[in-house]
């Protein structure tokens, strides 16, 4: 199998660490009697601030030609965060329909959790974000601007289409691990929009009765995050509450370093983007002191999308491997080792 991947390195230590993920993703399946194809896309603030663009008018039919995209991170601090936000992130979620947004938190071993006496594995949830409406659906605007009587109104907008795929996607993840999934609301405060994600979720837990359902509070959710994490296995969340509760859980798992992520179309009319959590962290940017196994991790679910699952079980075991030895360990992990020498213990392990 050839796959075409567009590459987004994009801002900060987002070329750092996908050029250091390319390496290992490139030696996992050539193993595995496959081969992809990078297409590298210039395509970051650095450019916007050249063409005042995030992507060039063709781009959107540049990425519809790829298997899958692979991103770094967008974001730079002498551009406003709405730019990348909004100029490139958000539109492809939308327009590619990436209504999935999966963001795995596991414990691996040789990993210190910042919360005490957790064992490795014991801290494992699936969190499956609605990644193309609710309070981040682009409808809104403001009226009398820049006088006293400004008005400002963003409305949250949930279908129950968009809710009841999402919910399936939880459900059917949940069958394959321990059949357990939390809704995350808070309809006791948003009656109308959560009330119509509550009764969807409530529809469809009906389809599958074999797997247990239960519903949370989003305040309750964010202490139970760190007061109990390990009581999680598939948890399902509107845009907002999956965006915030995955930085949680990501931290309470050891580092941002290594969190994933995949933006997935799973009809694959489209093609998914995957990248990791932490951002362009500008502070770190140049210094080839960034986690790679983030990004590394985010290939893990692109090969499982891309139907190469020996290839992303034998990434995600050489993760493992290279965090059980706790050898080599990036500044994140409280060691003094580059990105590139974290990618080449993981090349270490693969072979």
């Amino acid at each position: 199998m050839t796959a075409r991947i567009a590459v987004i390195g994009g801002d900060g230590i987002g070329p750092e660490v996908i050029e250091q993920a390319i390496r290992v993703v490139d030696s996992a399946v050539k193993k595995h009697g496959a081969g992809f194809v990078w297409n590298r896309l210039n395509w970051s603030s650095a450019e916007y601030k050249k063409t005042g663009t995030m992507i060039p008018a063709d781009g959107w039919e540049i990425l519809k030609q790829h298997d899958a995209v692979f991103l770094g991170a967008v974001g730079s601090p002498d551009v406003p965060d709405t730019i990348p936000v909004h100029g490139l992130l958000l539109p492809m979620r939308r327009l590619f329909d990436q209504y999935v947004n999966l963001r795995p938190a596991y414990l691996f071993d040789g990993v210190q959790s910042p919360l005490r006496d957790k064992k490795p594995g014991s801290i494992d949830m699936l969190v499956f974000r609605e990644n193309t409406e609710g309070e981040y659906a682009p409808v809104g605007g403001r009226l009398y601007a820049g006088t006293p009587e400004e008005i400002a109104t963003h409305t949250a907008v949930f279908t129950r289409r968009g809710c009841e795929r999402i919910m399936r996607a939880a459900f059917k993840a949940a069958r394959k691990r321990r059949k357990k999934v939390t809704s995350i609301t808070k309809s006791n405060a948003q009656p109308i929009t959560l009330g119509l994600w509550d009764e969807a979720f409530r529809d469809v837990s009906k389809e599958f009765p074999d797997v247990a359902a239960s519903t949370l509070l989003v305040d309750a959710a964010a202490m139970d995050f760190v007061r109990k994490p390990e009581h999680f296995d598939v948890v399902v969340a509107s845009n907002l509450f999956g965006d915030i509760l995955t930085d949680l859980s990501a931290i309470v798992t050891g580092s941002v370093g290594l969190a994933a992520s995949g933006n997935i179309n799973p009809d694959r009319k489209f093609p998914s983007m995957f990248e990791p959590v932490h951002g362009s962290a500008p502070d770190i940017a140049g210094k080839g002191i960034a986690n790679p196994l983030a990004a590394i991790l985010s290939a893990v679910l692109m090969l499982d999308h891309l139907n190469q699952p020996e290839a992303s079980k034998a990434l995600h075991d050489a993760v493992a491997k290279v965090l059980k030895e706790a050898k080599v360990r990036t500044p994140d992990l409280g060691g003094n080792s580059t990105t590139e020498q974290m990618a080449d213990a993981v090349l270490a392990a693969l072979k």
